[in-house]
């Protein structure tokens, strides 16, 4: 019982300060090692140099390239303004009144095409802020919007999604970013029907008690005239709409030129042109090109040894993103004011975001290796005993709300109950594509509770506080995700994987 009660100190502790704003990076170690102090016989120092630095390392050394090049990605389709374009460019199509649809469809597009949530959110503000003031929808709605687009379906359920999410369960697993397409598309359309007719149906309802974008009655018939969605897929902000900008900088500002004037973004059909190669290619690549390459040498000491099936995914997602940064650049080098920058702040935007969900790995496994988390593991396997896709779900989506990130509650997870559920799932005739589509989506859940450092964020972009936002960012980015699980999970055990 006192293993127990020290791992929920632990955890509460981490959550606690995590909220407060405190480094995952310092908090992770001190967190775990407390945990290891509060433990009777648990060795403090072992545990932190032989415990927490390898499982930290080993996350680092799998999915570091992922996280370089998502970042150098998003980091290259946001100088280039190909990201603004996308943004800007569903916003003329779809026009002021669907303004909510077309905030989340270009968060959507850009998520899906492996842009970082975080540069989404820079990029897509403006354009929605624009656009909420023109249709007079209240801008407290802003951020479950992004949320909607950015933080769900794209990042945990739609197949082939270059997301760290949908490639953590690939080498433990051995299965391929595409596993389980139609459960994942299910899922998808679940999170985003019901996403969207959830935040219609609030905007309705402010319409109706007269709140606009300020949060006041609208102020007259010409004040949704305010802003306008212009020819040639540009979104102008109306007069004013320079206080709604992120204090973060110019990541989410249009780029000017000497003159202050805005330089032309790429066409809409170029600026999609990256993220349609990114899921083309990593289809291409994990379904066709590389299982058709004689790769007997992995068998080989230098190389692990290991073998195809546990490098697929990975490599999959590592050569598509790198072709498409090659496009990238080639079609926009002359919007690229400066390459070596780019890659350079793309490069650096790789590192704190790795270390802080390694440092979440490592805090998993210093946990897992108390005595007190055997109790605790044996009760999680215990539920559902014969449905493991029932417990898997649950201990993913409570871990990653404990530790308020998907990947690393997901990794926490799998490092130390992924070989259980995988011989639970092969005893119970479950395919493992199944598990990892179960494990993607169950992290989209209950991480995005209020401490969670994606919605602080966002929150902070969009200029507004938990009281005024967070109450949307639950239904649409925690009730609903859990309810579209749910269903997955229900239609996995009818009719197995598909």
């Amino acid at each position: 019982m006192t293993g127990i009660l020290a791992i929920l100190v632990a955890l509460l502790l981490l959550i606690w300060l995590a909220y407060r704003g405190f480094s995952v990076l310092v908090l992770a170690p001190l967190t775990a090692l407390l945990a290891v102090l509060l433990s009777p016989g648990a060795p403090l120092l072992a545990s932190y140099t032989q415990v927490f630095m390898p499982a930290l390392g080993r996350f680092i050394v799998l999915y570091f390239p992922l996280f370089l090049l998502g970042a150098v990605f998003g980091r290259l389709m946001e100088v280039s303004g190909a990201a603004q374009s996308i943004a800007q460019g569903f916003a003329a199509l779809l026009g002021r009144e669907r303004a909510l649809l077309a905030i989340v469809l270009a968060c959507a597009v850009l998520t899906y095409g492996g842009v970082s949530l975080f540069v989404v959110a820079f990029a897509v503000y403006p354009i929605a802020a624009a656009l909420f003031r023109a249709a007079d929808i209240p801008k407290r709605l802003i951020p479950a919007t992004i949320a909607l687009g950015a933080f769900t379906f794209t990042m945990t359920a739609l197949p082939g999604t270059p997301a760290i999410q949908n490639a953590i369960p690939m080498p433990f697993f051995k299965t391929t970013p595409f596993a389980a397409p139609g459960l994942g598309l299910i899922g998808g359309a679940v999170m985003a029907v019901f996403g969207t007719l959830w935040l219609m149906r609030r905007a309705a309802a402010a319409a109706r008690a007269g709140e606009g974008y300020g949060g006041t009655a609208p102020a007259g018939p010409g004040a949704a005239a305010r802003g306008s969605v212009t020819e040639g897929a540009h979104v102008l902000a109306p007069a004013g709409a320079e206080s709604d900008a992120p204090a973060a900088g110019a990541a989410g500002a249009v780029r000017t030129d000497g003159a202050g004037e805005a330089p032309s973004l790429p066409p809409l059909s170029l600026a999609l042109l990256p993220i349609v190669l990114v899921i083309a290619l990593n289809y291409l690549f994990s379904a066709h090109v590389l299982p058709a390459l004689d790769t007997a040498y992995l068998a080989a000491a230098p190389y692990g040894p290991t073998r195809l099936d546990q490098v697929l995914g990975v490599w999959a997602i590592i050569a598509a993103l790198s072709v498409a940064i090659v496009v990238l650049v080639a079609l926009n080098r002359r919007r690229i004011e400066d390459l070596k920058a780019a890659l350079d702040e793309g490069a650096s935007a790789a590192v704190l975001p790795i270390f802080n969900t390694a440092s979440q790995v490592g805090f998993g496994a210093v946990i897992a290796s108390l005595a007190g988390f055997a109790l605790i593991r044996d009760a999680v396997l215990g539920i559902a005993p014969g449905n493991p896709l029932i417990s898997l779900s649950v201990a993913v989506n409570l871990l990653a709300g404990i530790t308020g990130s998907a990947s690393g509650g997901m990794s926490i997870a799998l490092q130390t109950l992924g070989a259980n559920y995988l011989a639970l799932a092969q005893q119970a005739g479950i395919s493992p594509e199944l598990l990892h589509r179960v494990t993607a989506i169950a992290t989209g859940g209950l991480d995005a509770l209020p401490h969670n450092g994606a919605v602080i964020t966002l929150l902070s972009i969009c200029g507004m506080t938990h009281r005024d936002s967070y109450a949307d960012i639950l239904v649409v980015a925690v009730l609903i995700p859990i309810a579209a699980l749910a269903a997955v999970v229900a239609l996995g055990t009818v009719f197995g994987s598909f």
